[in-house]
C-alpha cells in the first residue's frame, strides 16, 4: 500500500512527533507508516487523516499487489 502521509504532513508543517502525540502512538510508528514498513490499522488511519484533515483515499491507495 502507497501513502502520501508524509508529503500531507510536511505540507501542514506537522512533525512527525506532533502527529504521533496526536495520534496516541510512537513517533517510530509514523516514521514506519510513512517509509511503507508498517500497514497501519483502521483506527490509527483514520486518526491520521482526521488530524491532517484528509480523506483516507487522499493518503492510503492500494497498488495492484495488493489485490492479488
Amino acid at each position: 500500500m502507497k501513502n502520501n502521509v508524509r508529503i500531507v504532513r510536511l505540507t501542514q508543517k506537522v512533525s512527525q512527533t506532533d502527529l504521533a502525540e496526536k495520534a496516541a502512538v510512537s513517533r517510530q510508528t509514523i516514521y514506519s507508516v510513512e517509509q511503507g514498513r508498517y500497514i497501519p490499522s483502521t483506527v490509527l488511519a483514520l486518526k491520521i487523516s482526521s488530524i491532517l484533515n484528509k480523506s483516507i483515499e487522499e493518503l492510503f491507495v492500494l497498488e495492484s499487489e495488493d489485490w492479488e
